[in-house]
């Protein structure tokens, strides 16, 4: 199983970016795949999930409305679309994947649940 998650960047305030998850090695229809961050000296946060067979989804509070979560199955792609960036939301970010069964974990944004990781991708949001 291998996630390569990539589209991270500096970014003003009120910018937006698209972060890409691709996910090989494994039958993409049969897990969840969650976006998680981490900022400096802070825990690991769940942002979003997507259940793929599904796409039925999940975003934290601070990231309602701001953020989408979108799947495209032919490319076996997890998309993060982030819009109005703000400061806080600068962090490594991270996508996961689990088994769907399992998937109750990515949903309640509990990274420790998650069996797969990527490497991280560098968000900041800086003026």
């Amino acid at each position: 199983v291998q996630l390569q998650a990539s589209g991270g960047g500096l970014v003003q305030p009120g910018g937006s970016l698209r972060l890409s998850c691709v996910a090989s090695l494994f039958v993409f229809e049969h897990y969840a795949i969650g976006w998680f961050r981490q900022a400096p000296g802070k825990e690991r946060e769940g942002v979003s999930c997507i259940v793929i067979s599904d796409g039925s989804t999940y975003y934290t509070n601070s990231v309602q409305g701001r953020f989408t979560i979108s799947k495209d199955n032919a490319k076996n792609t997890v998309y993060l679309q982030m819009n109005r960036l703000e400061s806080e939301d600068t962090a490594v970010y991270y996508c996961a994947a689990v088994s769907q069964e399992y998937g109750h974990y990515c949903t309640a944004g509990a990274y420790y649940g998650m069996d797969y990781w990527g490497k991280g991708t560098q968000v900041t949001v800086s003026s």
